[in-house]
């Protein structure tokens, strides 16, 4: 089985998201259903139908939460001593050559990528560029305009 690789954060964000659809929305749905039964015809009962479909959903993420889980492999990078390797979680300051323009990555899980707050997944391009190498380094990042590079400016384990 392969394992998943999470950050702590990660992992905590998917087991409070597991624990809120068990315990806050599961309940809430079943009880919507249940009312609405109530309402008589169910062919025609909107709110029947709408509430099945949403169980559906909170079910099919639970088994999603669930199946994550069950093959994260949690690295906890605050206790990795702190080097200049960029590494699974390090967040990384590189800069572009062509234009000195400076932007910090967090390497993260593919769960938790968001890069509107400038976390990417170890899978993407800029990451796989930037794991192993170190301070001082330059790396070339295919995109879509081009290979752009860049130097590695800072590496920094933990948040």
């Amino acid at each position: 089985m392969q394992k998943n690789p999470m950050t702590v954060q990660g992992e905590a964000a998917l087991r409070e998201e597991l624990d809120r659809l068990k315990k806050h929305d599961r309940p809430k749905v079943i009880s919507a259903i249940a009312e609405a039964r109530e309402h008589g015809d169910l062919k025609e009962n909107a709110e029947y139908h709408a509430a099945r479909e949403q169980q559906g959903f909170i079910e099919g993420r639970i088994q999603d939460i669930e199946a994550k889980l069950s093959t994260a492999q949690v690295i906890d990078i605050s206790k990795i001593p702190s080097a200049d390797k960029v590494i699974f979680g390090a967040t990384v300051t590189i800069v572009n050559l062509d234009n000195d323009a400076s932007v910090s990555y967090t390497i993260v899980g593919d769960d938790e990528a968001d890069v509107k707050s400038n976390k990417i997944s170890y899978q993407s391009p800029i990451a796989r560029a930037l794991i192993g190498k170190e301070i001082g380094d330059v790396v070339a990042v295919r995109t879509p305009g081009g290979e752009v590079d860049y130097e590695i400016d800072a590496v920094h384990y933990g948040s």
